[in-house]
């Protein structure tokens, strides 16, 4: 079976949320199918070597089988968060679509046309 390489924008969507200097982002797949296949590639490893050079020091992710889901909370990654930064983007909205830039291997027949 032929894997392509594609970013996870185009297999998934992703939300961010704040609290303090901790960043949440969800990642949720369009098709559940591709579920396992990001379990494996997307690591709390991985999350957290994109954002470390925000200042990361921890990355835990937390798997929602039964939604076909996951939700990655980053520590001190908000520059002291929303009250304390002077970065635009104090609660971490934009952080979403880092995360989406990530680039996986999927099956050729999981990967979207177009």
């Amino acid at each position: 079976m032929s894997e392509v390489e594609v970013p996870l924008h185009r297999l998934a969507h992703s939300r961010a949320g704040d609290k303090g200097n901790r960043l949440n982002l969800s990642l949720i797949p369009y098709d559940p199918a591709l579920y396992p296949i990001l379990a494996e590639q997307v690591s709390e490893a991985r999350v957290l070597a994109l954002f470390r050079h925000r200042g990361a020091t921890r990355c835990t992710r937390h798997d929602l089988p039964l939604l076909s889901a996951f939700n990655f909370v980053l520590d001190e990654v908000l520059e002291g968060g929303v009250n304390g930064s002077l970065n635009l983007d104090g609660h971490g909205k934009t952080h979403s679509f880092r995360l989406l830039s990530l680039t996986v291997r999927v099956p050729e027949a999981l990967a979207p046309r177009g």
